[in-house]
């Protein structure tokens, strides 16, 4: 009976590593840990997910290379659900793990802004690929350890003030959430639209989860704008669409949006309206106009492989969020690989000093550099729609001028 056994043990032994699945080094490696702190099962949890994508695109790209220093890297996540406390509490969580090496967080600006304090105290690197809030990067913090490829509320409100006037908007009025994100855009906007003479000619607040919208459009109809910048995310922004559809033809003014709002379920709250309203809003990368063909090409067969349930590139749910996550995880291999260690502190110092590197989003040259944590600016925008589902170039936008 123990011949058999063994014997059966044997043959177990030599399929597995005919399959390479034992005894290669990789696999008997220690995995080097990348953490996730994100919304990823509230209102916004799209985001969450796209920058869980995109991470584990990049993943299986450095792993079947070898992974990094010649272990693989492994990806665990965890669930904020927009709550700051909760936050908080996985920070400190993924900090009390050895083989941690740095977490990527987003989104929503309230929320990291509140683990800012925690982070620098644990000296922990925090990569961000969907968070705008300005004081997120420009904190203060000597040394600093946030990293971000994402919008920067500072760049985000001069882009979009210009794009209003190229579309022959003068009135602009804004209507934001009642949050350290909505303040950071405020703060960016007014001066932009001052500077371009477009006002603001009225200003309203709003919290999250409000639904109704009716008085809060009122009062910035009575300034007589022209268009409305709404800053928000998915659930609010459907909800207030719906509010502008119903009201008479006249009053039904173009909306240019933040890039919140495809952070979640926009489409299916608002349903065939999202194509129908004039609504533009804020983008760093679209499948249909990407900056880089080639590696644009390589994240979706990368995506395909993944995820084979999503056939079409332009139905890639948030697709700036996989793009924004994907490079990260890329540029932390990079710092890594560089620092010849997993030691924070060290990895840290590496992202402040990586060799130019071409990715989806930009040719890096280098992505951060002492003094600049934030790697993209105002030239990886551009305007998008919906078009049945489908984010979209202003440009392929039937009802909008080209951009």
């Amino acid at each position: 009976m123990l011949l058999i056994v063994f014997a059966r043990q044997k043959i177990l032994i030599i399929a597995l590593l005919l399959m390479g699945l034992l005894f290669t080094p990789l696999a008997l490696a220690r995995s080097l840990v990348i953490g996730l702190n994100a919304d990823m099962s509230a209102k916004d949890s799209e985001a969450g997910e796209a920058i869980r994508r995109g991470a584990l695109i990049a993943m299986d790209e450095i792993n079947a290379t070898g992974g990094v220093l010649g272990r693989p890297l492994e990806l665990q996540v965890r669930d904020h659900r927009r709550n700051p406390a909760r936050g908080k509490q996985n920070i400190q969580a993924f900090a009390d793990q050895e083989n941690l090496v740095a977490v990527l967080g987003g989104k929503h600006t309230p929320v990291v802004l509140s683990e800012l304090s925690l982070i620098h105290e644990l000296e922990l690197p925090y990569l961000i690929p969907w968070a705008a809030g300005t004081p997120i990067v420009d904190s203060g913090y000597e040394p600093n350890y946030v990293f971000r490829v994402s919008v920067k509320d500072a760049h985000a409100g001069p882009y979009l003030a210009k794009k209003a006037v190229e579309l022959g908007f003068k009135r602009a009025a804004l209507l934001l959430e009642q949050t350290s994100w909505g303040l950071s855009n405020e703060l960016a906007l007014r001066g932009a639209l001052v500077n371009q003479g477009l006002g603001p000619v009225a200003t309203e607040f709003y919290s999250w989860g409000e639904r109704y919208f009716e008085l809060l459009l009122a009062e910035l109809l009575q300034a007589s704008p022209d268009v409305i910048i709404f800053v928000g995310n998915a659930a609010e922004g459907a909800r207030f669409i719906q509010v502008m559809q119903q009201q008479p033809e006249e009053l039904q003014l173009p909306v240019i949006s933040h890039w919140g709002i495809t952070g979640g379920d926009f489409v299916d709250g608002l349903g065939s309206g999202s194509d129908n309203y004039p609504l533009l809003f804020l983008q760093t990368f679209s499948f249909a106009r990407p900056p880089f063909p080639e590696t644009a090409q390589k994240l979706w067969e990368g995506y395909q492989n993944r995820f084979p349930g999503v056939k079409d590139p332009l139905k890639v749910p948030a697709p700036q969020g996989v793009a924004h996550a994907y490079d990260l995880v890329h540029l932390l291999a990079l710092a890594i690989q560089e620092a010849g260690t997993t030691e924070r502190k060290a990895v840290r110092k590496a992202l402040l000093n990586l060799p130019d590197y071409q990715g989806v989003m930009r040719n890096y040259q280098p992505a951060f550099a002492p003094g600049r944590q934030d790697a993209l600016d105002a030239t990886s925008f551009i305007l998008a729609c919906y078009q049945k589902g489908r984010i979209l170039p202003q440009k392929k936008c039937s009802s909008w001028h080209s951009d």
